[in-house]
């Protein structure tokens, strides 16, 4: 039989780790009816080093490496430059899933695991529906994002979109209206941008200094709150 085994060196357990996030992340924006599984190739017998929501196969952390996993290793392999490969499979229980098997590469473009996603056809729509629409008893706001072609309109759209809040809310004094705005585009980190202190200050019709000296002043609100 053949060995699949590979040694892994600090790097690539360094790299195996930071997908477990990934398939974190994934999970939670696709929902319960996807299984997300990260497989090692140090030890096949013992593979599974993250799995979320294995209920559907029935499998835990711990669990070997199953038949099929190697065969769509092995036909990745044939097929050279893709690295991932789609299917579908039946669990234990005869239940259809689609399924797709990504290699995980390491140092020297070693393939050193599998990332395998299989999504359970039988989940009911509701439950699949249900993950893509906003609760509205929840107090978690929906966001906004921007999709600007350049910096500039990046940052004169938050900067347009945070001072129409700003304007907009009586509670706040008109002589602190600027401040706030600054704060605002502080926490969502437009000034980590590239000349956005210029731009900001341009679009607000205010001084580089009097950006500064708000940015300095959240700043050091925000040390004063942790």
């Amino acid at each position: 039989m053949k060995d699949y085994n590979v040694h892994l060196t600090l790097i690539d357990r360094i790299i195996l780790d930071s997908y477990k996030v990934l398939l974190e992340g994934l999970a939670d924006y696709l929902g319960s009816g996807y299984e997300m599984v990260l497989h090692s190739l140090e030890d096949t017998e013992h593979s599974v080093i993250k799995i979320i929501n294995g209920h559907h196969t029935g499998r835990a952390e711990g669990m070997p490496i199953t038949d099929l996993a190697l065969q769509m290793l092995e036909q990745i392999k044939k097929e050279g430059e893709k690295g991932y490969i789609s299917y579908f499979t039946k669990n234990k229980k005869g239940e259809p899933l689609k399924s797709t098997t990504i290699v995980v590469r390491g140092e020297e473009s070693r393939i050193i695991g599998l990332l395998c996603i299989n999504f359970y056809l039988n989940t009911n729509f509701s439950e699949i529906l249900s993950g893509f629409i906003p609760d509205i008893t929840s107090r978690a706001q929906v966001k906004t994002e921007t999709f600007a072609s350049n910096l500039d309109e990046l940052i004169y759209s938050k900067v347009s979109e945070v001072r129409s809040e700003v304007m907009e809310d009586d509670q706040i004094l008109p002589s602190l209206k600027n401040k706030e705005i600054i704060n605002i585009l502080c926490q969502q980190g437009v000034f980590t941008l590239k000349d956005a202190v210029v731009k900001v200050a341009e679009y607000l019709d205010i001084s580089k200094n009097t950006v500064y000296m708000h940015i300095r002043n959240a700043g050091i609100a925000a040390d004063k709150e942790k």
